[in-house]
């Protein structure tokens, strides 16, 4: 189980940032090369990697699929403004939201819009039914701006 984030005491050293920054790149790496990219022993890298683990540094691996190959080659970029900011339009809008097929990632965030999201979806057509049939038609949604990305520079998780 993972510690809540307000509760971490762990303070990441520079053997940690090395760690970390390695398995974004190399996730399925074994422990030994991970321990011999970072200049450590086995047990070390180890030991660490089960305490960035239980901390809640980690909070796990996935497979990082190329959208294409599963039929989803046409990324979408859309901020959202909702029409309030009540707790019944938030609340509505993010339960339709997070079950969105194709969603990648939905960002509460400040400024002129209140959401921005990324949805991968197989092509046009299919971003047109989206936008009509699903966007559209979510309650508390005042207006919405898409952005189609015509080629990728640089897709982390995360970054060290």
């Amino acid at each position: 189980m993972t510690t809540p984030p307000s509760e971490r005491s762990t303070q990441l050293d520079r053997v940690d940032r090395l760690i970390l920054a390695y398995l974004v790149d190399h996730g399925r790496s074994s422990l030994a090369d991970l321990a011999e990219a970072v200049k450590v022993s086995a047990s070390s890298a180890q030991r660490r990697l089960r305490r960035l683990e239980t901390d809640g540094v980690i909070r796990g691996y996935r497979a990082v699929l190329d959208p294409e190959a599963i039929g989803r080659a046409l990324v979408v970029h859309l901020s959202v403004v909702l029409v309030d900011h009540t707790a019944d339009t938030v609340g509505r809008f993010e339960r339709w939201i997070v079950d969105l097929d194709g969603l990648v990632s939905c960002h509460h965030v400040t400024g002129d819009v209140d959401y921005l999201l990324r949805i991968d979806v197989a092509d046009v057509h299919a971003l047109d039914v989206l936008l009509r049939r699903t966007l559209a038609q979510i309650p508390g949604v005042a207006r919405f701006t898409t952005m189609v990305a015509t080629s990728g520079l640089v897709d982390r998780f995360t970054s060290m």
